[in-house]
């Protein structure tokens, strides 16, 4: 008896022992593979070493518990395939012989709480065979999941059923289609993750490359590139290439979970600098490790793309036989075959180089054509070389591209399937110098290349004439604007230098005006592209960094621009970069700007000047004629008005005036704040009227309460009366969205900030909030500039920084230390860069030695830590 109960006791602890020596075992071949792994990087046989590792895991703990009866142990997803990322999930299906096996089995539930405690991350499900086939057929994730299906251990017979049953029922056809969808939402979903891939996901990453091998596997055409080969489906080279490209994929992505410690699959700021150095990247002068690991994997991922194209079109003739139709030629070169352009002859590009244009410029034409037959593309991708000095120096290719630019539609769609296909890059070398280059300057959230495509195509779309709702303005100034190409011609170069060093805009200049005139433009079209390009920052740096309220401002801009057609090409330009940045960046405040230089530009521009007297007897006239809308005395400005000063009356327009004047004609005298907020007449954001008797720290003070409030000033026009009142206005916007109860907002913003100005409260440290990850890991280096306006009235700070909660109270508190007053304010937030303007006078400013601890504190105020 005794002997009995010893061999119980040593079996229990046996069974005990067994998930802590799995446990060991697990992680020390972890820690190996990860050793081996960075002695010498081989992903794919790192992923099948895992998956062994794994395989020996989970064979273990299904003999050392009790093993379910009659059940089986598969590995599905990409564990079944053979392919363990480091911290990728265990997609495992336990297969039971019946429905009723699947509920509450204690064996199951015991195996799967032991492998948890072994350290595996599982992802389980518990089927019979019916079950598993009934769930394929409406589940296209479950039926990929199944397609992959490998046998771990348990019983063979039972698995044998599985995949038979699965084989029967499985429709290519059907599984063809469904993943097709699958790919394009999917694209659709993750093409914005510019700045930060998805490995997996985005267009051009991992998943278009299994979905390759899915769709050949249900068809019974081959399990993986060697076999594609074999089954004609894809050349030799063309799988030694995707061989290529998924090394490269897997390889970052194993690198990225390692970075990680945990299952990360987006290439997060975090780890592209850690990433790019373990490859042996460097920094250089004008582009960082990190960048250059960036535009390698998004010129990998166009790659994907374009094979993807021509094996997934093979694939699918084999899946969707069709009637094969007669050719309909188009000329000697080129004709459709199944609504897709076909070239004639194989070898068509290589002797006649002069067609690679042509076939972008067909595609443009005949509206019928979905894109080109997989024959087509390998032959256009096997001339790339073609296109050198000789073809580009060509003037039949340099007519046909301008030909291509001068097409009235589906301008857009071409370029960027000639940048797809690699040939615009080729055609343009300074374009192909750009394609996939990362920008982290904070505010762009695209590669170089696709920002000039959203600004080519926000072109295009003021062209529109069933858009013209969007931009009004925009759309009426391009349906007058002769010879629109030239637009689109400064839309490709505006940004064509960056990463170079030096100044992008003169060096795209330099680039534009060569283009052109290889391309045989006129003097003066030359000359504008050029301009547009050398100058298509500095309107948007006019309206939003300086006063464009002064005459003498407007002045200088209109000197600048010369005529009207300079102007409305400049302006046309400037709306459609902007917008071409970021969604975040461009708002109604912004626009408005833009739109008021416009006007005032133009006025001047067709000759008128209006002196600043008479521009401020005008802003009066109209203040007054609103003012009498309310039936209010005529004389009931008169009070307010007698205490300011022309310079108030410069930078406020009419409405805001009168608006002004409404809210205190009665109140110009006491000693209480009034605090007033309505809706921006733009139409987004709120406008705040602070008048209270001056205070030394008043500008900070509402600053603070603002950020603490969690709203974005960006726009504040400081005034001091005549009798030491502040009157003060803010143009606010809320990032959380708000604004839809914004009776409630205004009341908390006039009832609070009240409060607060009357307490007069010392300052508060500024608050510590969350920076965001691309600051954290991409800083910038903050410049403070401290500069004379023309007149000498005022200086002018202008400060570049990155954003950070906080930044304008942080700011605020350094000029009230300085004893500096602010009299206005222009914040300028482009993603998470801002650039601010402030005009400022204080006694401070005078002292040079003063001046320059001043720019010191301000770099320290805002610089990340």
């Amino acid at each position: 008896m005794s002997a009995l109960v010893g061999s119980e006791a040593a079996t229990s602890a046996g069974e005990e022992d067994a998930p802590a020596d799995l446990r060991q075992s697990l992680k020390q071949g972890r820690e190996s593979l990860r050793a081996s792994y960075r002695d010498r990087p081989a992903p794919r046989q790192a992923l099948r070493a895992h998956c062994r590792l794994v395989d020996r895991i989970l064979v273990q703990a299904w003999r050392d518990l009790p093993a379910p009866c009659g059940a089986t142990l598969i590995a599905v997803g990409g564990y079944g395939r053979g392919e363990l990322f480091p911290y990728s999930d265990v997609d495992l299906l336990i297969l039971v012989e019946s429905e009723a096996a699947a509920e509450r089995n204690k064996p199951i539930e015991d195996l799967i709480g032991m492998l948890w405690d072994i350290g595996l991350e599982v992802g389980h499900s518990v089927r019979s065979v019916k079950q598993c086939v009934d769930l394929a057929a409406h589940d296209i994730t479950v039926q990929t999941n199944l397609l992959e299906a490998r046998r771990l251990t348990g019983d063979a017979e039972l698995y044998g059923s599985f995949a038979a049953a699965f084989a029967a029922a499985l429709d290519p056809r059907s599984f063809c289609k469904a993943k097709q969808l699958e790919q394009r939402q999917r694209h659709e979903r993750f093409v914005d993750t510019n700045l930060e891939p998805n490995l997996k996901e985005f267009p051009g990453g991992l998943r278009d490359l299994h979905h390759l091998v899915w769709i050949a596997r249900a068809a019974r055409l081959g399990r993986g590139w060697t076999q594609l080969v074999h089954a004609e489906l894809v050349t030799a080279k063309e799988a030694s290439r995707l061989a290529h490209l998924q090394r490269f994929l897997s390889d970052l992505r194993i690198r990225l979970h390692y970075q990680a410690g945990r299952r990360e699959d987006r290439l997060l700021f975090d780890y592209q600098s850690a990433i790019a150095c373990e490859l042996g990247l460097e920094d250089t002068a004008s582009r960082r490790a990190s960048e250059q690991l960036m535009q390698t994997l998004y010129r990998t991922a166009t790659a994907v793309r374009q094979l993807n194209a021509i094996v997934h079109q093979n694939v699918g003739a084999r899946i969707f036989p069709q009637r094969t139709e007669a050719p309909e030629p188009i000329n000697e070169r080129f004709c459709i075959r199944n609504e897709l352009l076909e070239a004639t002859r194989e070898d068509l590009f290589e002797r006649e180089p002069a067609a690679i244009l042509e076939s972008f410029q067909l595609l443009q034409e005949h509206h019928e054509l979905k894109g080109m037959r997989a024959g087509t593309l390998r032959a256009l991708w096997r001339a790339g070389p073609r296109i050198d000095a000789a073809f580009r120096q060509d003037p039949s290719n340099r007519e046909r591209f301008m030909s291509i630019l001068r097409s009235p539609s589906r301008l857009l769609r071409e370029l960027r399937r000639m940048n797809e296909y690699g040939i615009l890059g080729r055609y343009i070398p300074a374009f192909g110098r750009i394609v996939g280059q990362m920008q982290h300057d904070l505010y762009h959230v695209y590669t170089v290349d696709e920002h000039i495509f959203k600004v080519v195509r926000n072109l295009r779309r003021f062209a529109v004439p069933e858009l013209s709702h969007e931009y009004p303005l925009c759309s009426r100034l391009i349906s007058d604007f002769e010879r629109p190409e030239l637009l689109y011609l400064a839309g490709l170069f505006h940004d064509i230098a960056k990463g170079r060093g030096g100044d992008h805009s003169m060096l795209g200049a330099v680039d534009a005006r060569r283009f052109c005139r290889r391309h045989g433009l006129p003097d003066e079209d030359v000359e504008l592209v050029a301009w547009l390009v050398r100058h298509h920052l500095t309107m948007s740096a006019s309206a939003q960094k300086q006063d464009i309220s002064d005459p003498e401002t407007i002045a200088s801009f209109a000197a600048l621009v010369t005529d009207d057609r300079h102007l409305v090409a400049l302006y046309l330009l400037t709306v459609a970069d902007i917008r071409g940045t970021s969604p975040r960046v461009w708002n109604a405040w912004k626009a408005k700007l833009l739109e008021d230089l416009f006007w005032a530009t133009r006025r001047v521009l067709s000759g008128e000047h209006i002196a600043t007297e008479a521009s401020v007897e005008n802003r009066q006239a109209e203040a007054l004629t609103r003012l009498r809308l309310y039936a209010i005395p005529a004389d009931a400005h008169e009070k307010l008005w007698a205490q300011l000063d022309t310079s108030y009356f410069l930078r406020h327009e009419a409405q805001e005036i009168a608006w002004h004047t409404r809210l205190l004609n009665y109140r110009v005298q006491g000693p209480a704040p009034v605090v007033k907020a309505r809706l921006a007449p733009m139409g987004e954001g709120l406008q705040v009227l602070i008048y209270t008797p001056d205070q030394k720290e008043l500008f900070a003070r509402i600053c603070n309460f603002f950020s603490r409030a969690g709203f974005s000033i960006v726009e504040a026009k400081i005034h001091t009366t005549r009798h030491g009142y502040a009157l003060d206005s803010f143009l606010i916007l809320d990032p959380q969205g708000r604004d839809a109860n914004y009776r409630d907002v205004m009341s908390f913003v006039e009832h609070e900030l009240s409060a607060r100005l009357q307490q007069r409260a010392p300052l508060e440290p500024p608050g510590t909030g969350r920076l965001s990850r691309r600051v954290r890991h991409f800083p910038m280096t903050p410049e403070v500039d401290l500069q004379p306006d023309e007149r000498g009235t005022y200086m002018v700070l202008t400060l570049i920084s990155s954003d950070r909660p906080g930044l304008l109270y942080r700011i605020a508190r350094v000029l009230v230390a300085h004893d500096i007053s602010v009299h206005s304010a222009k914040i300028n937030t482009l993603g998470e860069r801002v650039e601010d303007t402030f005009l400022i006078t204080g006694p401070a400013l005078n002292d040079a030695s003063t001046v320059v601890r001043l720019e010191s504190e301000l770099t320290e105020a805002v610089q990340i830590d």
